[in-house]
């Protein structure tokens, strides 16, 4: 991740929890007062967002000091201390939620990602989406690749997709390979998404690149890898739970996307364990 990319939407989220500062903290705590905390999983899961939360205090107050005890993609347990900060106790309290906020919800991306991977196996890879949080794309996709995931597209802008819509506008696969060819060039590829074989027949033979398997019932899906094993890479996506992921990834496809990486995770369970006040200097 580029800071340059991330400090933004940091920037924005402090704005959003602290419009007018912190009124409890700055009504109840005394401005010498500093303190000890750890970050606390109180369940397991793959590790997100650490960097985060870290930069997320020091742009509340450079002096705050952050130590990892684990780094992005480690597996972690319940109990188990992630980082510790120390610290003016108003600052470790300004950033505590949006800290928090960001590393439940990327651990929450990795940790589900981790379990799409696994049942995988070694030999098909799961991909992310665009199905993504507004503005938080680049956090999320970060997540998906600490657990263990790849990135599809990033935008738009980044390759050809031949979606069920282009298809209705343009009338046809081949035509609609033949206009994406002559208007993207050859530098960029072109995935086609198809619904059953005949339409991934016609894909290859236009000259696709990658063809993607939309919501394709087993047999058919097994149909296409036969016939395309080793001259296109094969992706399926559509509705693809976990307890389907190792029948599908046996059919020998390439890729499996999963857009409930990043719309339908579940934050994990991370607190602020305040450790210690020290009185010292305390007015």
């Amino acid at each position: 991740m580029r800071w340059s990319d991330i400090d933004p939407i940091i920037m924005a989220a402090l704005q959003e929890d602290l419009p007018a500062g912190d009124i409890t903290s700055e009504s109840l705590i005394p401005p010498g007062s500093s303190s000890t905390a750890v970050l606390l999983a109180k369940e397991p899961g793959v590790l997100a967002g650490i960097d985060v939360a870290r930069r997320v205090f020091l742009k509340i107050d450079p002096r705050v000091r952050f130590g990892k005890f684990f780094e992005d993609g480690a597996a972690f347990g319940p109990g188990d201390a992630l980082a510790e900060v120390r610290g003016a106790s108003r600052s470790l309290l300004k950033g505590e939620r949006t800290a928090l906020n960001f590393l439940q919800r990327m651990s929450g991306i990795a940790t589900k990602t981790r379990r799409y991977v696994e049942a995988a196996g070694p030999g098909t890879r799961i991909l992310d989406t665009r199905k993504t949080t507004p503005t938080l794309r680049r956090l999320e996709k970060y997540a998906v690749k600490m657990g263990g995931g790849r990135n599809h597209r990033f935008s738009l802008s980044d390759m050809v997709l031949i979606k069920d819509n282009h298809l209705r506008l343009v009338g046809s696969i081949t035509e609609a390979v033949r206009r994406a060819r002559a208007g993207a060039g050859p530098r960029l590829k072109i995935e086609v998404e198809v619904t059953n074989p005949a339409e991934a027949r016609e894909a290859a033979g236009a000259g696709a690149d990658m063809i993607m398997l939309d919501n394709m019932p087993l047999a058919q899906m097994r149909e296409v890898v036969g016939e395309l094993r080793g001259r296109l890479p094969v992706e399926v996506s559509g509705q693809v739970r976990l307890d389907r992921v190792r029948r599908i990834a046996g059919l020998g496809v390439d890729f499996i996307s999963v857009g409930g990486l990043t719309h339908s995770y579940d934050s994990i369970d991370i607190s602020l364990e305040f450790q210690s006040e020290e009185r010292e200097g305390r007015r």
